[in-house]
């Protein structure tokens, strides 16, 4: 299993940035998707989810209304489309599926929202 995010880097406050996690190892469209982030000195939290079929999808307050998760099946990636950024979304974030009872992360794209 491998997860390989990218998108991520140095924005205004009030700026956009996508995400993307390109998945390979596992049968993506089967696996439910998550997003997390982790920020310095705090711990890692959950950010947005979506389902394999469906692809319902459920947001953290912090995030809702800004933040749009989605996925591309035939592509095997799973997008963060963040809107509005604020200081306080300065984290890294993680892809993260879980795979035959079995949790896997990615490396991880910083992102930072500075003036």
């Amino acid at each position: 299993v491998q997860l390989v995010e990218s998108g991520g880097g140095l924005v205004q406050p009030g700026g956009s940035l996508r995400l993307s996690c390109a998945a390979s190892g596992f049968t993506f469209s089967r696996s439910v998707m998550y997003w997390y982030r982790q920020a310095p000195g705090k711990e890692r939290e959950w950010v947005a989810g979506i389902t394999s079929v469906g692809g319902s999808t459920t947001y953290a307050d912090s995030v809702q209304g800004r933040f749009t998760i989605s996925r591309d099946n035939a592509k095997n990636t799973v997008f963060l489309q963040m809107i509005s950024l604020k200081p306080e979304d300065t984290a890294v974030y993680y892809c993260y599926a879980a795979v035959n009872g079995r949790g896997y992360w990615g490396q991880g794209t910083q992102v930072t929202v500075s003036s």
